[in-house]
């Protein structure tokens, strides 16, 4: 029986050799294996060139340089291009050059410095070529990485390499990139690169090239627009969710919770908390301990800042601690990111900054996926910030609401409620209090703002 049992091993083994072999035979040389490969690679290439596009930026006259050179690709066929935020920061004048050499000058359509994101549109009568998309969020370390831009006025250098790793954070000398999520690659970035695509096998995009990093001469590591080092990358998928934003509204809302975290084995531990803040006022108190938001386990800081920033202002966001060794359950309402975040400036002199402290904006469309409690019906202006200790600060008025009225009077738009104001500056001396119709995360409510100390 063992015998028999041997035979039938030896001509199993036979057969699988043999297979074997007759599969060898019909199997591509080495050479024509690499020729197909690059044959890969030169498609890729072609069919990618003409959604790409060269940007020449001139600046303002404070700014330096004068001129700087960048790139960026069609993601949309009505013209939208997305880049670097640093690309098209402080410019004057844009220009954009395709790859059958026709020039266009170029809006900025929205820029986000919190993630180095820009949108610009150019425009003509025929459809744009548009770059596929893929998602970020299935890019593989160690599968092949393309990159495509335009590094010295070298148009169209394309340069290969893999995906080094992902979710990478480089925030020190990048601080007002806050951010980050980075793709990490040793495809070749140089200056003039910045803003063009990091495509996968397919041609799909899977990154916006943005920066590299090298060692200094004090062998210290620095973020570095030239030389040779590891090359990042901003996931296309965050890249498209702010342009998406940026063509709807012209900004970018994101959640605040107003902590400074520091990680843990646990989880995310809660240095210093604000009194003012969405944390605070939500229950989050000093060494608590964050394992879990909306039902997702966290441990990294990136990782809790991106999910807090994708929220929706006035929602609340389940937020699972552990304080004193104990587990709690906390419901925390999502505030929004502070101005001075943003890069955005306060008119000072405006009658509400002056009359009120509250620097206000248009109501945009892009507000109503935002903010929960707006309605596409609603008309107002919204509140951006709150100068401390002025009477708009001293009512309460919480950033992100929709002012709707004033004294009974409605207001629509930043006119409305500048004259308004106006008006009843001129009864400064007799007038000391105004009544404010707001829809906030707290409702629709009055709120009465002492204009008398």
């Amino acid at each position: 029986m063992r015998r028999i049992t041997n035979v039938y091993f030896i001509l199993l083994l036979i057969v699988v050799v043999v297979s074997s072999c007759a599969q060898l035979v019909d199997q591509p040389s080495d050479l024509e294996l690499l020729a197909s490969v690059e044959n890969a690679f030169v498609n890729i290439v072609n069919r990618s060139k003409p959604a790409i596009v060269g940007i020449f930026v001139r600046g303002s006259e404070e700014s330096e340089p004068q001129h700087r050179v960048g790139s960026g690709f069609i993601f949309r066929k009505e013209g939208y291009i997305l880049t670097n935020d640093h690309v098209v920061r402080d410019a004057r004048r844009i220009t954009v050059i395709l790859l059958d050499d026709s020039i266009f000058e170029a809006e900025v359509v929205g820029t986000d410095v919190n993630t180095d994101v820009a949108v610009l549109k150019i425009e003509r009568e025929k459809e744009f070529p548009v770059l596929p998309l893929a998602d970020s969020s299935k890019v593989r370390v160690g599968q092949f990485a393309i990159a495509i831009g335009n590094p010295f006025r070298l148009d169209y250098t394309v340069t290969t390499g893999v995906v080094s790793g992902k979710g990478r954070s480089i925030l020190h000398g990048f601080s007002l990139i806050r951010y980050q999520d980075f793709i990490q690659t040793d495809a070749w970035i140089n200056t003039g690169s910045s803003g063009g695509p990091l495509l996968n096998i397919h041609g799909e995009v899977i990154g916006i090239n943005a920066l590299i990093r090298r060692l200094n001469n004090n062998n210290e590591n620095i973020p570095a627009p030239a030389m040779a080092g590891a090359g990042f990358a901003i996931p296309i998928n965050l890249a498209k969710s702010i342009g998406d934003q940026l063509i709807a509204s012209g900004r970018v809302i994101r959640g605040y919770l107003g902590v400074r975290m520091q990680e843990t084995k646990e989880g995310i531990r809660i240095r210093p908390v604000g009194e003012d803040t969405p944390a605070y006022l939500g229950g989050l108190r000093r060494n608590d301990i964050i394992f879990e938001y909306n039902g997702k386990k966290v441990q990294k800081s990136l990782e809790l800042q991106m999910l807090v920033a994708e929220s929706q202002v006035g929602k609340q966001s389940v937020i699972r601690v552990l304080r004193q060794g104990h587990e709690r359950t906390l419901n925390v309402t999502i505030g929004e990111v502070p101005p001075e975040w943003t890069g955005e400036t306060v008119d000072i002199e405006s009658v509400a900054w002056k009359m009120l402290g509250l620097s206000v904006r248009k109501l945009r469309t892009g507000d109503f996926e935002r903010y929960t409690y707006l309605t596409d019906e609603d008309q107002g202006v919204i509140v951006e910030s709150v100068k401390e200790q002025a009477p708009g600060y001293n009512a309460k008025i919480p950033r992100g609401a929709l002012i709707v009225a004033v004294n009974g009077q409605n207001v629509t738009n930043i006119q409305d409620l500048e004259a308004i104001l106006q008006k009843q500056q001129e009864l400064e001396q007799k007038l000391e209090q105004l009544i404010l119709d707001i829809k906030s995360s707290h409702g629709t409510e009055k709120i009465t703002v002492n204009l008398k100390r």
